[in-house]
């Protein structure tokens, strides 16, 4: 090696170290005297080596800017799966999604083993449309393997003009090859509330994700159902099933409206288990800004007649807070399959270029104290769709966060049908496939087995109040019988 060369790997290890060094000098004297670490010196010298060489001697010269954003993207990103490192741009693009319109397919996705994965798609968008499922690995963007690419980098990939095609090669577990979808980008208006009335007095009402307009729009639905109904409902389905989450505060006002005031709906805790917030069914937790309550003239039998509530593995987050706040207070009975255990808190925290990073801080806890990390909401009522022949959860993503208070992790699972019933996998015609879209828009209980269940259960009050609060009480749910008289 040359003395030229020798002289530029100094010259950038030194220029290196010396500035990593002086930064977290910084860092770690602002932290105070809390703890009194010694500097990582080692590992700070082998990172500047690193950076040295690939100045040196990459076959490409590559920008100080580029080098360290990368650097700070991959520390950020080997925390866990939620936490990540976003440029202006990405941080731009999240505050937009919240809003409840923007450009794209309309999914949400994560990763896990180095590749996009679907966690559920958005109701009535154009993904739902072209049949992408909870569950899907995306491992082609227009032709481009999604191998190592972050969950920002593709979100970017997939959002376009409005009208532009997209081609995805999805891998899904029951599939024996490959599956392309040439989707067509759009304006992603999300309807988060949507209600039906089920039969006279028996409402249902389906939230697909929740925005800052959830809690109003919740509202909006019951004071519909009850107008429709002309008269009082006597019993309520609430539907998060495929529901990937969304605002907190859209989660506290939806329980709030079935909770009595002041009920704990979710609380945090923080690193070595430091309590953290604690939110309640009151409207300075639900309410975004200072104005009218959402909730002001909900249906008062909102708050008495029997709930249930359905979900599955693609409900998250958000969802699950819902599910757990009225399964502890023993104000709904969960019907479904075992939710996605996304129990973690991501703080976006803002930095001096207009950048930020996005921070797992702390875990969310049910009003009785339990962690929804890795293991979801166990179901009361367990009734499986036959449909879903494969089912994906937070367990499943490479460098998850465990559950701090123990017990055992639920991983995706494949549909096992009863030995009695052999059940093949159907391949179903588009018209078959249009059908299965429109019936969470337009529930029937004749076809949907969960729902079949759900609605039954609030049909007979004693049934109801028998099955409240099971799984917060033992490990396993009960199990239902499917649609062909055997169980699961």
């Amino acid at each position: 090696m040359s003395n030229s060369t020798l002289k530029k790997i100094a010259l950038y290890t030194l220029g290196a170290f010396s500035g990593v060094a002086l930064s977290l000098s910084v860092q770690s004297y602002a932290a105070g005297e809390k703890k009194n670490e010694a500097l990582p010196v080692q590992s700070i010298r082998t990172m500047a080596e690193v950076y040295g060489q690939i100045k040196a001697n990459y076959y490409q010269d590559k920008s100080d800017d580029a080098l360290i954003e990368g650097a700070m993207k991959g520390m950020v990103a080997g925390l866990d799966p939620h936490s990540e490192y976003m440029t202006k741009k990405d941080y731009a693009d999240l505050k937009e999604s919240t809003s409840g319109e923007f450009g794209g397919l309309g999914m949400e996705v994560g990763a896990e083993d180095g590749f996009v994965k679907v966690i559920a798609p958005i109701e009535d968008t154009p993904a739902e449309r072209a049949g992408v499922k909870s569950g899907d690995f995306i491992v082609k963007i227009n032709g481009v393997s999604t191998r190592g690419m972050t969950v920002n980098e593709a979100v970017k990939k997939m959002r376009g003009k409005p009208g532009t095609d997209i081609v995805l090669t999805l891998s899904r577990k029951d599939a024996s090859k490959p599956i392309t979808v040439k989707i067509t980008r759009a304006i992603i208006k999300v309807k988060s509330v949507r209600h039906h009335l089920l039969e006279p007095s028996y409402g249902y009402i389906r939230i697909s994700q929740f925005q800052e307009r959830t809690v109003p729009a919740l509202n909006e639905a019951a004071q519909a159902l009850v107008k429709q109904n002309k008269g009082p409902l006597k019993g309520l389905v609430l539907d998060l099933r495929d529901d990937p989450g969304g605002l907190l505060n859209g989660a506290v006002g939806v329980s709030a409206a079935f909770l009595p005031a002041n009920a704990t709906v979710v609380s945090t805790k923080g690193r070595d288990g430091k309590g953290g917030m604690s939110l309640k069914a009151v409207p300075e937790d639900y309410i975004l800004s200072s104005g009218k309550d959402p909730l002001a003239g909900l249906p008062a039998e909102l708050k008495t007649i029997p709930v249930t509530v359905l979900i599955n593995s693609g409900s998250a987050s958000a969802s699950e807070i819902v599910a757990g706040a009225l399964q502890d207070h023993r104000r709904a009975v969960v019907v479904g399959t075992q939710s996605f255990g996304k129990g973690s808190v991501q703080t976006v925290l803002p930095l001096s270029n207009g950048s930020a990073v996005k921070l797992t801080t702390a875990l969310y806890y049910t009003p009785k104290d339990r962690s929804i990390q890795a293991q979801g909401i166990v179901p009361d009522v367990e009734v499986k769709d036959k449909d879903r022949l494969f089912e994906s959860r937070e367990a499943d993503l490479a460098g998850h966060i465990g559950n701090p208070l123990g017990g055992e992790e639920v991983n995706g699972s494949e549909y096992v049908p009863s030995e009695t019933v052999k059940e093949e996998p159907k391949t179903k015609s588009k018209k078959e496939k249009d059908e299965d879209l429109s019936s969470r828009r337009i529930p029937n209980p004749a076809k949907d087995d969960q729902l079949r269940k759900a609605l039954e259960l609030v049909k007979q009050p004693a049934q109801w109040q028998k099955s409240l609060g099971l799984a917060a009480k033992k490990p396993a749910p009960k199990k239902e019988k499917n649609g062909d008289g055997e169980s699961e």
